[in-house]
């Protein structure tokens, strides 16, 4: 089975693009155009030198010596908290501000979460001199508002979005409305694995610079190139796209993906798709969504405003349908746990994203001589309030 998009935009039954007529040039001039643009040699050459000099890439694989030592397994730590920006989002961004260039786009918008997309779109058309534009939930501005500072410190319009539950989902509306309106001039940088195709393929290739690395360094590290596991959170999940990119056709890598389960996945408040969710449409792509029976959106939940998206990527969507992928949902209270654990034995203090994915090592057991890769997806700094809140710290 093939876990790649194929040449129709599809990964199995998930993908494509289902998008309002206005949108179709900027989405049929951007999929005629990506592979050809990425494969170019000055673009590959630029894109590697900003990843080295500007994001600080490669990210270290580190051996978690305390944190294996209680779980009895070998856990690495893909340190994506340590790229500029304090995420893995700026991969992708650095990869989209150059291919928007050579498309000759002189504006550029985005939707946040976290704020992590936000913040490395801002950061990027600060360096290249664009116009940047983020939209990003009224509620997500609220309790992120270190990301939205240091946005506007860069440059960036910060735009809130008031509708609906007033975060992901709904600034990722407002962001499609902004390019429906503003097609000649707009490209529209996409956070994670969503939206209409080429983007969940286009930003998977950004980003499978994590899994390409972390071939190489195992191979020093443990004379192989292929962790017995690759463990990621998944939100819409890029960073997970890219830990996975370069094992998904090797059947020796088991691939976990973390959902956030919020309250549990039964009180209503919760954004584990593979649980919930049902095919349906969302921002140009068919995929699993939470949705009630007459097929309105369910609104989701998560203490981590990078994953409570009510969908999943294309990609995630087959990885689960096709068996190929192990979904994990892990609650609120796990995942904080978790991220203090790390922080603890570690001295590591982690994104409460990447806290979900941590917290599966309570429940989830694995033997002492499995090599476990935990991408860690990014830095806490932008989480303090609510560690602090939660832990009344």
């Amino acid at each position: 089975m093939n876990y790649n998009v194929n040449e129709q935009g599809y990964y199995g039954e998930f993908g494509g693009a289902y998008i309002p007529e206005m949108l179709y040039p900027n989405v049929e001039e951007l999929r005629q155009n990506y592979l050809k643009v990425m494969s170019d040699d000055a673009f590959q050459k630029e894109f590697k030198e900003l990843l080295k000099e500007y994001v600080g890439r490669p990210t270290p694989l580190y051996y978690a010596k305390r944190f294996s030592e209680k779980y009895n397994t070998k856990v690495y730590l893909k340190r994506e908290d340590l790229c500029h920006t304090g995420a893995h989002k700026v991969n992708n961004t650095i990869g989209q501000i150059l291919m928007a260039k050579r498309l000759k786009k002189t504006r550029i918008i985005a939707e946040t979460g976290a704020g992590q997309h936000g913040v490395a779109t801002a950061t990027v058309c600060a360096l290249m001199g664009l116009e940047c534009i983020v939209y990003m939930g009224a509620i997500d501005i609220e309790r992120q508002a270190p990301n939205v500072a240091r946005m506007k410190m860069l440059g960036a319009t910060v735009v809130p979005a008031t509708s609906g539950s007033k975060t992901l989902k709904d600034a990722t509306n407002e962001a499609i409305r902004d390019w429906i309106n503003h097609p000649e001039d707009t490209h529209y940088i996409i956070g994670s694995v969503v939206g209409p195709h080429p983007y969940p393929d286009m930003v998977a290739r950004f980003q499978s610079v994590i899994s390409e690395e972390i071939k190489t360094q195992l191979l020093e590290k443990e004379g192989r190139e292929h962790p017995d596991y690759v463990v990621a959170c998944v939100g819409g999940g890029s960073n997970a796209a890219g830990a996975y990119y370069h094992y998904l056709d090797n059947p020796d890598v088991g691939i976990i993906a973390v959902e956030a389960a919020g309250k549990g996945i039964d009180t209503g408040q919760s954004a584990a798709t593979s649980a919930l969710g049902k095919v349906g449409i969302i921002h140009g792509s068919k995929t699993l969504l939470m949705q009630t029976n007459d097929g309105q959106i369910t609104e989701p939940y998560s203490i981590s405003a990078g994953l409570d998206y009510p969908g999943v990527g294309p990609m995630h969507a087959h990885l689960f349908q096709s068996g190929r992928g192990e979904f994990i949902s892990i609650t609120d209270k796990a995942s904080m746990e978790a991220g203090i654990a790390l922080s603890k034995l570690e001295g590591i203090i982690p994104a409460i994203e990447t806290s979900h994915a941590l917290a599966i090592f309570e429940t989830r057991k694995f033997k002492p001589d499995d090599i476990v890769v935990v991408n860690l997806s990014g830095r806490g700094d932008k989480d303090l309030t609510t560690y602090i809140d939660y832990f009344n710290l």
